[in-house]
């Protein structure tokens, strides 16, 4: 599992990079403190994948270490993205592949009653 976290690490911060989302320079010291989720009170989503998820990301999979159980980083990343200019679609697609790979489920793509058209 360590190899594909891995290789999805690779793929968000490419997508970043090539979207124009990736900082020469770190937040500030305190701006890393943040104790919210996401460290929304002091950074982007892309500054907190960027300084903080990947990072710790890197580290675990570099060491071998456990990884989380549980992953949700796709929602946040639709919200951060909704009404603006670049759709964030590539760098979505693998935050939904990491929250899946990371959380055990595995994508259901079968139609669901609720989702058919009623006649």
């Amino acid at each position: 599992m360590h190899t594909d976290v891995a290789a999805l690490l690779i793929d968000i911060e490419a997508e970043l990079r090539q979207m124009g989302c990736w900082d020469s320079e770190p937040p500030s010291p305190e701006a890393m403190a943040s104790e919210q989720p996401f460290a929304v009170d002091t950074m982007s989503l892309p500054q907190w994948l960027q300084f903080i998820f990947l990072p710790t990301m890197y580290s675990l999979v570099e060491n071998q270490a456990t990884l989380p159980k549980k992953c949700g980083i796709a929602p946040m990343a639709e919200e951060h993205f909704r009404g603006r200019p670049q759709s964030g679609a590539a760098l979505i697609e693998a935050l939904e592949s990491m929250d899946e790979l990371l959380s055990g489920v595995a994508p259901d793509y079968s139609v669901h009653p609720e989702d058919e058209p009623q006649n």
